[in-house]
């Protein structure tokens, strides 16, 4: 990745080198302990389905990462179901693994599993998704407040570039039960309740996405539209969100019309907004978060804690937890290029034929 796009926001974390080997069928399971007393290294991701991330980035740059340290690992999806990734922690706990990575489906499920493995002497880190609760030895994450401002602001720009006069909004949001969804809702909040407030918006319907499901999401939406014609700017909490809600628009013949938000810079994402009928998305450079939590899970399996500069405060337990914010970056139509230039997504895999032209006019080589 380039060099200055986003900054670590911590201390301490140090690169490390050297080669494994990998794999078996259990997930991803790479490198071997070759006698030596490093520690196995368990990951259990949420699903496939709320995001393109957990299909393809995290596991790559997880895998990546363990394997230039030598460490192995086992990483599984428990498919959005909490009786796998139950299921899946009882394995990796009775394998004997030395830390346990989480992005937890809830907070309920998560805390259960990570009291299992505290029990059992392993060390935990929240990856992604704070565990309420959980008291995990590290947390992992982008400054997730920040994320929703971007959002807020990018709904801000969008309307303003449209000049929309007293415009109707509906928000989207993520899940209930994750807590990354009430961050960005609060990060977007802030932006958006002074344009309530002062009249310059109009609040219009606000709902929850019950486990980041696209297909109620745009069920949801399309009940809205149906509810509220005159909806003018969707403030929804991630690209497959937006997408679900662009499918709605379109319909109507509303898509461009109507300014939507999106995060995650999938390429679905990327394509709606170089097409026109998504605004903006937010990036997250994902390698770096898989590299900043797999430091501190190397670390942890051969016996070391480090630093990380940085602490989060659970909201339900109070607890100091330990953590590691990265910085998100917004991303426009002028901008989609530099999510390209980082590596996150390939030419080829955005500028398919019907995007090439658009592709070669917004700079993307």
């Amino acid at each position: 990745m380039r060099n200055g796009l986003f900054a670590l926001a911590a201390a301490g974390l140090l690169a490390t080198g050297s080669t494994a080997a990998c794999g078996d069928d259990g997930g991803t399971d790479t490198g071997s302990n070759g006698g030596s007393s490093v520690g196995k290294v368990g990951v259990i991701l949420p699903d496939t389905q709320s995001s393109a991330r957990w299909a393809t980035a995290d596991t790559t740059y997880l895998k990546a990462a363990f394997e230039a340290a030598g460490v192995p690992v086992d990483i599984q999806n428990a498919q959005g179901d909490k009786t796998q990734f139950q299921t899946i922690a009882d394995g990796m706990i009775s394998s004997g693994v030395k830390v346990l990575m989480i992005v937890n489906l809830d907070s309920g499920t998560g805390k259960a599993v990570l009291d299992k493995a505290r029990a059992a002497g392993i060390a935990t880190i929240d990856y992604d998704r704070l565990t309420l609760g959980g008291n995990a030895n590290y947390y992992v994450s982008f400054d997730n407040v920040a994320v929703g401002k971007l959002q807020g602001e990018g709904l801000v720009k969008c309307l303003t570039d449209m000049k929309a006069t007293k415009p109707i909004v509906a928000e989207l949001n993520g899940s209930p039960t994750d807590n990354n969804a009430t961050l960005f809702k609060e990060g977007y909040d802030s932006i958006l309740k002074p344009k309530y407030a002062s009249g310059d918006y109009v609040k219009g319907p606000d709902q929850s996405v019950p486990d980041w499901d696209n297909a109620q999401g745009g069920t949801i939406f399309e009940q809205m539209l149906t509810e509220n014609k005159n909806i003018k700017g969707v403030l929804a909490a991630n690209d497959g969100l937006g997408n679900a809600v662009i499918s709605v628009l379109k319909k109507q013949n509303l898509n461009g019309k109507v300014p939507v938000t999106g995060q995650d810079a999938t390429v679905q994402g990327l394509q709606n907004i170089l097409v026109g009928d998504q605004c903006m998305t937010v990036y997250k450079a994902i390698k770096e978060e898989a590299n900043a939590a797999a430091e501190l899970a190397i670390g942890l399996a051969k016996g070391e804690k480090k630093e990380t500069g940085q602490t989060v405060t659970d909201p339900e337990s109070k607890a100091t937890v330990p953590a590691v914010l990265l910085v998100p970056k917004p991303i426009y139509k002028d901008s989609v290029k530099d999510v390209v230039a980082d590596g996150f997504v390939t030419k080829a895999e955005l500028c398919t034929a019907d995007f090439a032209k658009l592709c070669t006019e917004n700079g993307i080589s």
